[in-house]
């Protein structure tokens, strides 16, 4: 199969909002996303970031950049406010040029964000 831009989803919580917590869970998270999917630093297109309403004391890009991620384009925003949400959740949009199939792709839901995709195989 030739290569093609894909998308590879993500998501994660914290437990307070801290810029520690919030770079440790990003941190794992994108390690998580990337090495389940076989995804090298240069197959990166670029990364969407958001976070809820709850969450301000730092960029989730910014960890990314600590991890040197600094030459991907990172973008962030803030996520719907919906009423019954998970709180002080960080969700990833991942875009990579891959190989592989659609349904190969492997999405990430990590400690209180395991939930929000109950429909994606483990």
């Amino acid at each position: 199969m030739p290569e093609a831009v894909r998308a590879i989803r993500g998501a994660t919580t914290v437990d307070a909002d801290t810029p520690e917590q919030i770079s440790a869970r990003i941190t794992e998270l994108l390690g998580e996303m990337l090495e389940q999917n076989g995804v090298s630093r240069e197959d990166l297109i670029s990364i969407v970031f958001t976070a809820t309403s709850d969450l301000v004391s730092m960029f989730p890009a910014a960890a990314a950049r600590a991890m040197g991620l600094g030459d991907v384009p990172l973008l962030c925003a803030q996520e719907l406010e919906v009423v019954s949400s998970t709180p002080r959740c960080l969700r990833v949009l991942a875009h990579v040029s891959t190989d592989r199939a659609r349904n190969e792709l492997h999405h990430v839901y990590l400690e209180g964000a395991r939930g929000l995709r109950d429909d994606l195989p483990e």
